[in-house]
C-alpha cells in the first residue's frame, strides 16, 4: 500500500457481507462525470496495476472535499452497517467508482480485494489497520503492521497481494470515502475478495 481457521484461513466474500449496496439512480454531477472521464483515460493506458492505482489516486485527490462532487443521495448512510453506493461501473468492466458511507462505529471485517484499489476520504475521518498474513504452524495468523488515521483529503493506492486491512469510523460524525476499483463492482456486488477470520496479534 502507499499513502494501507485451521482448514479455512479466509472465506470468499459475498455481496451481502456487512454492508448495503445501492446503485445510485441520482444523475451524476458535472464534477463526478469529469472524474470518471479522467479515470477512464488513465485506466485505458493499460499499465500494470500498481502504476495505474498510483495515477488514479492523483486524479482523485483534487476532487475530494469539493461540495459539488456528490449529491445528498450519494452520501446517505445506513444505521445497520456501512453503505456502498455504486456511482459508476465502466461498460467493459475495467473500473468502478463507489462511495462508501460510514456512520460512527461502523467497520469492515478484515479483508482483501478483488483488484487494485484507490481510496480517498471525502468527508470525516477513517481509521485503518493493515495486516500481513504469516504462517503459524499448520495454519496462519494475522500480524498488524500499521495503524493509519486518514482524514479528509487523504488518498491511498494499493494492489494485491499485501492489501489486507480493516477500516472503521472511530469518530463521532459521518465519514464518506471514494473508492476506485479495477473491477466491475456493479456485477460483483463487492470489492472484497476474502474475509479473514484468523488469530491476530492485536
Amino acid at each position: 500500500m502507499t499513502t494501507a481457521h485451521p482448514a479455512t484461513p479466509a472465506t470468499p466474500a459475498t455481496p451481502s457481507h456487512a454492508t448495503t449496496t445501492a446503485t445510485t439512480a441520482t444523475p451524476a454531477t458535472s464534477r463526478l462525470r469529469s472524474l470518471v472521464a479522467e479515470i477512464r483515460e488513465t485506466v485505458n493506458r493499460g499499465l500494470p496495476p500498481e502504476p495505474t492505482a498510483s495515477m488514479v489516486a492523483e486524479k482523485l485527490l483534487p476532487h475530494l472535499g469539493r461540495p459539488d462532487l456528490l449529491t445528498a443521495g450519494q452520501c446517505e448512510g445506513d444505521s445497520a452497517h456501512y453503505r456502498q453506493h455504486v456511482l459508476h461501473a465502466e461498460h467493459d468492466g475495467s473500473f468502478s467508482l463507489v462511495a462508501l458511507v460510514w456512520l460512527p462505529g461502523q467497520s469492515t471485517p478484515v479483508h482483501d480485494h478483488v483488484s487494485w484499489c484507490v481510496t480517498g476520504v471525502h468527508r470525516g475521518e477513517e481509521h485503518e489497520r493493515r495486516y500481513r498474513l504469516v504462517p503459524h504452524g499448520m495454519t496462519a495468523r494475522l500480524v498488524a503492521t500499521e495503524d493509519v488515521v486518514n482524514p479528509a483529503g487523504t488518498v491511498a493506492a494499493f494492489a494485491p497481494p499485501g492489501d489486507i486491512h480493516l477500516v472503521r469510523n472511530a469518530g463521532t460524525g459521518e465519514a464518506v470515502s471514494l473508492h476506485v476499483y479495477g473491477a466491475d463492482i456493479a456485477r460483483l456486488g463487492t470489492s472484497v475478495r476474502r474475509v479473514y477470520d484468523l488469530p491476530a496479534d492485536r
